[in-house]
C-alpha cells in the first residue's frame, strides 16, 4: 500500500518521460495542425507561450486548466484527457498521486482531513520513515531513500508558498496510536506545534470523543487553483480518485466545513497538543 501518494518504487528528481513527451508532441501536433503559434495558442489556454513549450517539450506536467483549456482551443476531441491520465513522471509518488502533487505546487488553498496517519505534508522524517519501513511489500534502502526526498519535496510547499492558505483537520486518534514509539510521538507533536506558528497554516485536532463526525466517509484533500476552481483528491489502498465535477465539489467542501466547525479550535487544538506532549 502507498503511504499518502508515496510509491514503493523510483529514485531521483523529477524528470521527463515518454509519456511526458509524447502527451507533448500531440498538444504540438494540434496546435500546429490548427495553425497557431505557441504565443497565439497560450493566448487561447491563458499560459504563456514559455509555459506551452514546456509542456510540447515534455519538461512540464500540465495542470488540469491547461489540458481543459487545450481542449476547448483544439477541437475538443477528448484526446488530451485521455492521454494526460497515462502520465508518468515524479518517482517517489505513487502514479495516481502525481497529478495531484503537481496541482498542490500551484494551490493558493489547500485543505486536508486525515484519520489514517500525520498528513505527508506535516510528517517529520522519523515519522515518514517508520511507514516506509511499515510498507508491504517490504522496501529496500534506495526505495525509502527515494520516497523520503519526494516527500521532502513536497513539505518545502508549506514555507515556499506563504501566501497558500494550508488547513490540515487530523484525528486525535492518529497521535495517540504512537507511531514509530514514544520519541517519533514527541518530535511529530513539537513539529505540529512549530508549524501551528505559520501564519498561513492551520492545524485542528478532531476529539476522540464526538458525538456528529461529517468525516466518516474517510480521508480528503481540497485544493483551490490560481484561477478559483476547486479540485478534491481522496485515497484507497493502491488508488487514488481525483475529483473535478462541481457537484461532487461542493458536497465534499460541505463535509469539510461542518469538521472544522466539529474539530476543537485552532486555540484549543495547540493546547491539546501542549498537554499530549506533557503526557508522553
Amino acid at each position: 500500500m502507498a503511504v499518502d501518494g508515496q510509491a514503493g518504487t523510483g529514485s531521483g528528481e523529477p524528470e521527463s518521460s515518454d509519456s511526458l513527451r509524447t502527451f507533448g508532441a500531440v498538444v504540438q501536433a494540434l496546435r500546429e495542425f490548427n495553425g497557431l503559434s505557441r504565443e497565439e495558442f497560450g493566448g487561447l489556454v491563458g499560459f504563456s507561450k514559455h509555459t506551452v513549450a514546456s509542456v510540447e517539450l515534455g519538461r512540464r506536467m500540465p495542470d488540469v486548466d491547461f489540458v481543459e483549456a487545450a481542449e476547448r482551443a483544439l477541437g475538443n476531441t477528448g484526446a488530451l484527457r485521455r492521454a494526460v491520465e497515462h502520465l508518468v513522471r515524479q518517482p517517489g509518488l505513487a502514479a495516481w498521486f502525481r497529478r495531484w502533487a503537481s496541482m498542490e505546487k500551484l494551490a493558493i488553498t489547500l485543505y486536508t482531513y486525515e484519520c489514517r496517519m500525520i498528513p505527508g505534508l506535516l510528517q517529520t522524517e522519523a515519522y515518514a520513515r517508520q511507514l516506509f519501513v511499515d510498507e508491504l511489500p517490504p522496501l529496500n534502502d534506495e526505495q525509502i531513500e527515494s520516497n523520503w526526498a519526494a516527500r521532502v519535496e513536497r513539505q518545502k510547499l508549506l514555507r515556499d508558498r506563504p501566501n497558500t492558505a494550508f488547513g490540515f483537520i487530523i484525528e486525535e486518534h492518529v497521535l495517540l496510536r504512537q507511531t514509530g514509539g514514544k520519541q517519533v510521538s514527541l518530535g511529530t507533536i513539537a513539529h505540529l506545534l512549530n508549524l501551528s506558528e505559520l501564519r498561513n497554516i492551520e492545524i485542528q485536532i478532531m476529539p476522540l470523543v464526538r458525538k456528529a463526525h461529517a468525516g466518516l466517509h474517510g480521508s480528503m484533500q481540497l485544493l483551490e487553483t490560481p484561477k478559483h476552481k476547486w479540485s478534491a483528491y481522496m485515497e484507497a489502498p493502491e488508488t487514488g480518485h481525483l475529483v473535478s465535477d462541481p457537484k461532487a465539489i461542493s458536497v465534499l467542501q460541505q463535509r469539510y466545513a461542518r469538521m472544522r466547525s466539529q474539530a476543537l479550535s485552532i486555540e484549543d487544538s495547540v493546547g491539546l497538543l501542549h498537554r499530549m506532549r506533557g503526557n508522553l
